[in-house]
């Protein structure tokens, strides 16, 4: 294989990068290019995205690009998923992204639900409930501003920026997934979801398959950042369907993945939806991955918890405090002493994250943690809803699955990795850590025609990168399976 080189946007909820990957002889590099921060922005009130600072940024990470690498052959943008713009037909935004930690939907689900009930909302769309979906911040955002609906169209996040690249006005398919606007069937728009809610069918654009080109950089741009009108790719646009495109699994095997960063995603990769009252129940969603496959998974609070504990830190002491110590820390406090519900209400918003953990664990009867019991207490507590998730994807799947695949960002924390191995007791196979951005760049090659399909591109995964491997490290199950049990009463299961 000749040398190739693409270019990825790969935007995370608190930071972004520009990435490029050069694909060679069946390995894949990545290099980074550009990086910055990103977050909710308040105004008036309410969290949105800066949209303006997002796709400065990101020009300013390809200029960078092709000044190293003329030679780059496309361009792509994956994202978080859920959140989305709404397009006048100038091409302007009727209002700033919101941001789905924005509390206008607090109490939304339950209003939807009486008009379309819950179970029957699930069957069609097969999206767990999560009040940032969608589904939900359109009927909030409909009520307060119904003007922003007058002629305008639908774009996801990533959509948004590909249209400011290249004037593409469609929804990529995997992203479009976790709208809980999809049927989980067909991978199109669910209308009579649509319809019972009171949205405009017009509202909705056509739904692209991925991967696929669609369009070049527009002139305008190519001639500001002086690049060639190179051609843009619709990939797995949502990060996690890129992640899990990377996961280094043998082709035929069957496995979990865990997309560990701000969220953590847990699931496993299936041909066809799973409907279920038992899933629903569960809390397990169905969204679209790669080559039409469905992610079955369900979503955890993941890093957000550390990282909002390091934001807490370094405001009161006036310092950002490594990564490296915060993980000595947890190493070095006693675990399993403090345990918390990574998916409670209360920890979804920012600020004072460790004011909330100490009060859950008051609450419950704990004590109160120190700053290196908080920290060990998060990493315990997300391993413990690894554990659980786990119980429970096997239980609905009928398989047994011997090990992890955890792949992004907090694959590369060695601490939380071991905790989870032992914890889980199961072995944990961790990165790569580069996987989103590795997804994205194959399925650019893909749409190239240059990565035949899926199976091709998790063989030159394999090649690239070398797991982390941990396996569980205390064979006495006891204290485990104790402090286990504890978990699942505070948690109320």
């Amino acid at each position: 294989m000749a040398s190739e080189k693409y270019v990825a946007a790969d935007m995370g909820a608190s930071s972004g990068r520009v990435i490029v990957g050069i694909l060679e002889n069946g390995k894949l590099v990545i290099e980074e290019m550009h990086r910055f921060d990103n977050g909710p922005v308040e105004r008036a009130g309410s969290l949105y995205w800066d949209m303006d600072m997002i796709f400065r940024e990101i020009r300013t990470g390809v200029k960078k690009a092709f000044a190293k690498y003329p030679d780059i052959l496309s361009f792509a943008v994956d994202t978080w998923g859920v959140d989305y713009v709404l397009v006048k037909e100038d091409g302007s935004f009727a209002r700033a992204p919101y941001n789905y930690r924005d509390a206008r939907t607090d109490n939304v689900p339950e209003e939807v639900f009486r008009t379309i009930p819950e179970p029957e909302l699930y069957a069609r769309t097969g999206i767990q409930k999560m009040q940032l979906n969608t589904l939900y911040q359109l009927y909030a955002h409909k009520k307060a501003h119904p003007e922003d609906f007058e002629g305008t169209t639908l774009l996801m996040i990533p959509d948004a920026i590909t249209f400011l690249f290249s004037g593409d006005r469609t929804c990529e398919y995997t992203e479009a997934s976790t709208s809980n606007l999809l049927d989980a069937s067909s991978r199109s728009w669910d209308w009579k979801t649509i319809d019972a809610l009171g949205f405009d069918r017009k509202l909705f654009p056509a739904i692209t398959s991925s991967p696929a080109g669609t369009g070049r950089v527009n002139e305008k741009i190519a001639k500001e950042l002086g690049i060639p009108q190179i051609p843009v790719c619709k990939v797995g646009s949502h990060d996690t369907a890129s992640a899990v495109a990377a996961v280094p699994a043998e082709k035929g095997s069957d496995f979990v993945y865990v997309s560990f960063g701000t969220w953590a995603l847990f699931g496993a990769e299936l041909a066809e939806p799973v409907l279920t009252e038992a899933a629903r129940k569960a809390g397990f969603t169905n969204e679209g991955g790669l080559n039409g496959k469905i992610r079955f998974l369900t979503n955890i609070i993941g890093m957000w918890l550390a990282q909002e504990l390091r934001a807490d830190w370094s405001k009161r002491d006036g310092e950002k405090i490594p990564w490296s110590r915060i993980d000595a820390m947890a190493k070095d406090a006693e675990g399993l002493k403090y345990l918390i519900d990574p998916n409670a209400r209360e920890f979804l918003s920012p600020g004072d994250m460790y004011g909330k953990i100490c009060r859950f664990c008051e609450r419950t009867g704990q004590g109160t943690p120190d700053d290196a019991a908080a920290i060990r207490c998060v990493y315990d507590s997300l391993s413990m809803c690894f554990r659980a998730k786990l119980e429970t994807l096997e239980a609905l799947s009928g398989k047994k699955f011997a090990a992890l695949n955890i792949v992004g960002g907090g694959s590369n924390a060695s601490v939380i990795m071991q905790i989870a191995s032992d914890i889980c007791g199961r072995k944990i196979i961790a990165g790569p850590v580069e996987a989103t951005a590795s997804g994205n760049i194959l399925a650019q090659a893909m749409a190239n025609g240059s990565v035949k399909d899926l199976d091709h591109a998790r063989e030159i995964v394999r090649a690239s990168f070398r797991p982390g491997v941990y396996t569980p490290a205390d064979t006495d199950r006891k204290k485990f399976d104790a402090a286990y049990a504890k978990f699942l009463s505070i948690v109320g299961k």
